[in-house]
């Protein structure tokens, strides 16, 4: 399974949270599944970072460098495609960050790793929680 990342799912996994479900963690370590990141998720972890949500201890651009070094993830990329998609889709609500990782998952064919009740119920967007 090619599985897209929500930028919660990422830093829990990262740190190990017990918020991350037993069986969504057996997911996302499965050996033939494929783990995908949007760079909206390393937007969105700056964004709470200048808010102060999240603190790290080092500069965030040095994090970021070394975490994606570290762990093997695949980049979704955002394009035009995504642009227009991300507006053409049925969501519950307008958070521009989790309409562009709906468009994102869409676009590539993804399933998205959310616990966000609002895009797990949306019906065009595959999901695991």
């Amino acid at each position: 399974m090619r599985i897209l990342l929500d930028t919660h799912i990422w830093l829990w996994y990262l740190e190990g949270n017990p918020k991350l479900s037993g069986s969504l963690s057996t997911q996302l370590t499965a050996p033939n599944n494929q783990l995908w990141l949007s760079p909206v998720s390393l937007w969105e972890f700056l964004l709470l970072i200048e808010k102060g949500k999240i603190s790290i201890g080092e500069p965030p651009e040095v994090w970021i460098r070394n975490t994606l070094a570290t762990f093997e993830v695949q980049e979704a990329p955002s394009n035009y495609e995504v642009a227009m998609l991300n507006r053409q889709i049925s969501l519950p609500h307008q958070d521009p960050a989790d309409r562009f990782l709906a468009a994102t998952a869409i676009h590539y064919d993804l399933t998205l790793a959310t616990v966000d009740q609002k895009l797990v119920q949306a019906v065009q967007i595959p999901t695991i929680s």
